[in-house]
């Protein structure tokens, strides 16, 4: 990694999300898992990534697949065990990739020992570590929730608790309590669980939800405009910046620039970047408006330039495209090729930390998953299929049939075929990731929005002497952007001319800088 001095490392990286049930399986079971990861670290270097985020691979009974943590401090035998994770930490570390770890402060499981002690009494020394209330009609408190707040997967954000007479609130799966972050015991246990990790080397933590994690203790009734939509994208209670302020405490407690991203899936990027603080609240905060538009390029100028004015000074954005909750950009882009060469130049040369999608690189479409084979409640399986990593049938899944389908056209979207074609998806990843790593300007530079014809995005990157001009043409059709004495150091669609004519392509984007020498 290419680093400035006195810069924090994440300013200059480039995050690959791997989703481990759906990366690579050593065991042969069918599921991904750590052994599995470990025997393709060689080609998350080739490919030039920085660091690496891990979905959760915490012991769990998986009704979210991983994000119904029953401990915090331990590994589920599906992936492995603490013995495997050190070991890919230390290969991991060897190859200069950090490691992030997802980290899931909002809730529990229903069979974390935590919870499991909170409900069995209300005496419970652990009662008040969870929200629990009584029902809002006294002589029939089993049937009026204490609010009126919708839980992320449909349906009340309420569990009737009939031992002991009161609801817990859960703003996701009912196996999946909120945890009261109002209560000191419950943040001093959940610093804990941090401390476990960075004392074991890990070099930060994505961290789910983390907008959700303070509350009015009142919990109060969401207004009418709220009412009959989900929590989470309305929670922004002040008090939760504190609760912010004690993480990065323990972060900044360990050397080497120890990060965090946030998960705060708001909708307004004016209250997302509240959530940032460089010095004392979160390093880095998803903002997921780039997966809201679709293929167009107003919508997206309009998003770089909202960006760009709210991520002042030390505010630093995060760009992505797709994740594991998300249909795959190219997807969503209507299956074109074209459009996810194109979007993969944008990804990788905004202003910001670009987080890149395990599968991305590979050109990968959301698989088809029949009902009967579906293991998500929130029906995102689909972006959650399995790598491919060989043309043949089994795609490098020796054993098991793996645990979800493979995408379409994985025979010829794969890591293998594509790693012996110049011209493929992974190569211009490949380049892409070159090309960043080598520019001041790509990592670093301040970014100016260039007037262009309709349907063009383009833009100015430029850190001291290193300058270059990106030109996404959102088009169906050949556009004529005139720049004078440019060569060409990108171009999605590989058309291979280094000398820029002022022609893009239709749904192409090019990386230009100026010609040196006469």
């Amino acid at each position: 990694m290419v680093q400035e001095p006195g810069a924090p490392w994440w300013r200059d990286a480039v995050v690959y999300q791997i989703y481990p049930r759906s990366f690579a399986d050593g065991t042969g079971d069918g599921v991904g898992d750590l052994s599995g990861i470990r025997a393709h670290l060689d080609y998350l270097a080739d490919l030039g990534v920085d660091a690496i985020w891990l979905s959760p691979i915490y012991p769990s009974p998986m009704a979210d697949n991983g994000y119904d943590v029953s401990d915090y401090c331990d590994i589920d035998p599906v992936f492995g065990d603490l013995a495997t994770f050190d070991a890919l930490l230390a290969e991991a570390h060897a190859r200069d990739i950090k490691v992030l770890l997802d980290w899931v402060p909002n809730h529990t499981s229903d069979q974390h020992p935590w919870f499991v002690a909170s409900r069995s009494s209300r005496g419970n020394p652990k009662r008040d570590w969870y929200y629990w209330r009584d029902g809002r009609d006294a002589d029939n408190p089993d049937t009026a929730p204490p609010n009126n707040w919708r839980a992320a997967f449909g349906g009340i954000a309420w569990t009737w608790d009939e031992p002991t007479q009161q609801w817990y609130l859960h703003n996701f799966l009912p196996q999946q309590p909120d945890l009261n972050w109002n209560h000191q015991e419950v943040v001093e246990a959940m610093h804990a669980t941090l401390r476990f990790w960075l004392d074991r080397g890990v070099d930060g933590f994505r961290m789910d939800v983390i907008h959700m994690i303070g509350k009015d203790p009142e919990l109060p009734d969401a207004p009418p405009a709220e009412a009959n939509t989900n929590r989470v994208v309305f929670n922004d209670y002040p008090g939760t910046h504190a609760l912010l302020r004690g993480i990065r405490k323990v972060l900044d407690s360990y050397p080497g620039d120890r990060t965090a991203v946030g998960e705060v899936n708001l909708r307004d990027t004016d209250r997302i970047v509240t959530y940032y603080g460089r010095d004392d609240e979160l390093p880095l905060v998803f903002n997921f408006n780039s997966v809201r538009i679709g293929w167009d390029a107003a919508e997206w100028s309009a998003l770089v330039d909202e960006v760009e004015r709210y991520y002042v000074g030390d505010r630093w954005p995060v760009w992505v495209l797709s994740n594991h909750d998300i249909v795959r950009h190219r997807t969503r882009y209507g299956g074109s090729e074209a459009r996810a060469r194109a979007a993969a130049v944008l990804l990788l040369t905004l202003r910001g930390t670009p987080f890149l999608y395990a599968g991305e690189e590979l050109g990968l479409c959301n698989a088809e998953v029949p009902p009967e084979q579906a293991h998500d409640p929130g029906g995102r399986d689909g972006c959650r299929a399995p790598i491919p990593w060989t043309a043949d049938a089994a795609h490098g899944w020796t054993g098991a049939t793996p645990w979800l389908p493979f995408p379409p056209d994985a025979d010829r979207l794969n890591a293998t075929t594509e790693t012996g074609d110049d011209k493929s998806m992974l190569a211009l990843y490949r380049a892409l990731l070159r090309v960043r790593r080598a520019s001041p300007a790509l990592r670093r530079g301040e970014l100016t929005r260039v007037d262009a014809p309709a349907g063009v995005l383009r833009y100015t990157r430029t850190h001291n002497d290193d300058s270059c001009t990106v030109i996404v043409n959102f088009n169906h059709f050949d556009v004529d952007v005139p720049l004078d004495n440019c060569t060409v150091v990108i171009d999605s669609n590989h058309t291979g001319n280094p000398v820029y004519d002022g022609r893009v392509g239709a749904e192409t984007a090019v990386v230009v800088r100026p010609s040196v020498g006469p």
